[in-house]
């Protein structure tokens, strides 16, 4: 389990994170989202000891990682894929790792085949791809097969079956009660991997809840209505509150009138209806609209959209 408390980091003037609380539980897999520069990095290295929180605390299976005896056992790590000796070759490098800990060859060659480096176990890292050392950071983070997963953007330079594979095993190592806390960039991933989202804006946490929550908590009530009586059915359901957009001659995209009762008001006054569809709201769509004012760095130029302009363009686009 990784507990944070009250966990602040300044440099100066600037604060990287700002009085953050939040708990990852066992056999969740919880992900950690948040806009460039909102302080998940600065949060994970904290965790892991390698910045000193200027306030608060975070511990990890109840210490702080500093107070563990084999701390490998306990935790196990992937902040910077790149942080190895490039002279080394990936089984060097692991078994330097394992004698700090009297974690033996066995064990080595373990999670390299986990990880499928078996071709490559003998070569230099320098040589290695950016996706073969993000394979090289996981079987790390695995070595002293800890209880607790910390993985900042493990899916970074992999490919698709790559991207398949974490999310497989960070489930795997879920269900096996293991505390999984990872970070990524990719909504559709963490979607599909995450039980639990903590999303950071500008050092604090906004968010901090289950997917579907996020989801449902975040998105409207865009009702996609096909009807070949378009121009009747809107007249029956103009009212104060309600909001209706015509994108096709037979398509109405309703706000404000929840699907079964527009079933209702469809069925009532005999109007024919070809399509009553619910827009599903998606974790991108939940998390721009979260982090819309959150945002520290804006991309500018000709035809460079501002966040809330993004989430009103993504949100129609979920109701097309």
């Amino acid at each position: 389990m990784i507990e944070v408390q009250g966990l602040t980091k300044r440099y100066g003037d600037k604060t990287a994170v700002d009085g953050i609380s939040f708990t990852a539980e066992p056999g969740v897999v919880t992900g950690f989202l948040g806009p460039n520069g909102a302080g998940k990095s600065t949060t994970m290295r904290m965790i892991v000891g390698l910045d000193r929180p200027t306030a608060g605390s975070a511990t990890v299976n109840g210490k702080r990682y500093a107070d563990h005896s084999a701390p490998l056992h306990e935790v196990g790590a992937l902040l910077d894929a790149k942080a190895v000796h490039p002279g080394r070759s990936a089984l060097g490098h692991l078994l330097a790792m394992g004698a700090t800990h009297g974690i033996g060859r066995t064990r080595v060659d373990e999670v390299i085949a986990i990880t499928g480096l078996e071709s490559v176990a003998k070569k230099r890292v320098r040589g290695f791809s950016l996706g073969m050392g993000q394979r090289l950071g996981i079987a790390a983070a695995l070595l002293g097969d800890p209880a607790t997963l910390i993985l900042d953007e493990p899916v970074n330079g992999l490919d698709p079956e790559g991207v398949i594979w974490v999310r497989t095993l960070a489930r795997q190592l879920a269900a096996e009660g293991r505390t999984v806390f990872l970070s990524s960039h990719l909504m559709s991933e963490m979607a599909q991997t995450a039980d639990h989202i903590i999303v950071l804006g500008r050092g604090r946490v906004i968010a901090d809840s289950s997917v579907g929550e996020i989801i449902a908590l975040s998105s409207g009530t865009a009702v996609r209505v096909r009807t070949p009586d378009a121009d009747r059915f809107a007249s029956l359901i103009a009212a104060p509150g309600v909001t209706i957009t015509r994108s096709e001659s037979d398509l109405l995209v309703v706000n404000g009138v929840p699907a079964p009762r527009l079933g209702e008001l469809a069925s009532s006054n005999g109007v024919i209806l070809h399509e009553l569809t619910p827009a599903a709201g998606t974790l991108e769509d939940a998390y721009l609209t979260l982090t819309q004012d959150e945002v520290e760095y804006h991309a500018g130029g000709p035809g460079a959209a501002t966040p809330a302009a993004a989430t009103a363009a993504m949100t129609e686009g979920a109701t097309r």
